[in-house]
């Protein structure tokens, strides 16, 4: 009996995790997108963003999961602290913003998907304008678009942005939607961890029982 209850265990712990993953919500209605744009044009962030772009991501909103590819370029040269003015590394001046961003992307189902720093300049490239020195490459996952819009107008969030602006003079970032992956989805690997956890506690009992 003791063995139903191991395997519940894990069935339970993977609903649990899918109840997170996942966007049981469905897309944002018209009335949300209003509501979300109205605060983000308050936001610090709004100075910044193409309001009209961000707009219509949310309206044409589908429910689904979505990845924001992120080009950064950090500051060479030391930046001002936004709250105290103190020089400090922009790298660390960052770290002021991954701090925020990262458990509030991770409460709302969110994740980095890949972050890797560029090892060579523009291999294929024409018609774009040259490499300005690109520092670090970002794939963020999202649950969905409303997170997305929580996350940024999230009062705790507003304050982290500064740092954002101050550490990277250039950076440009655009929504996709995969269209082949060759990694696999936490959907599989979470639930063969908790498949294998299950059945190496169940051999464990009936090793003990034996």
């Amino acid at each position: 009996m003791i063995g139903v209850w191991i395997w519940l265990a894990a069935a339970v712990a993977y609903a649990a995790f899918r109840l997170w993953y996942d966007n049981w919500r469905g897309p944002l209605s018209a009335a949300e997108v209003d509501h979300f744009i109205a605060h983000m044009a308050q936001s610090p962030s709004a100075e910044v963003n193409d309001m009209e772009t961000v707009r219509a991501f949310l309206a044409k909103d589908d429910g689904r999961e979505f990845v924001m590819l992120n080009l950064v370029r950090l500051n060479p040269d030391k930046v001002p602290h936004p709250r105290s003015g103190e020089l400090l590394p922009a790298a660390e001046a960052m770290r002021g913003y991954t701090r925020k961003f990262i458990p509030m992307l991770l409460r709302r189902g969110g994740h980095p998907a890949i972050v890797a720093r560029p090892i060579g300049g523009y291999v294929d490239a024409w018609n774009v304008a040259p490499d300005p020195g690109w520092s670090l490459v970002g794939f963020m996952r999202y649950r969905s678009r409303r997170d997305m819009a929580l996350l940024a107008t999230d009062p705790r969030f507003s304050g982290a942005h500064a740092f954002k602006i101050a550490a990277m003079p250039v950076t440009f970032s655009f929504p996709t939607s995969p269209m082949l992956m060759l990694f696999i989805s936490p959907r599989i690997w979470v639930g063969l961890v908790l498949a294998l956890a299950a059945a190496l506690v169940h051999l464990g009992v009936l090793a003990a029982r034996g």
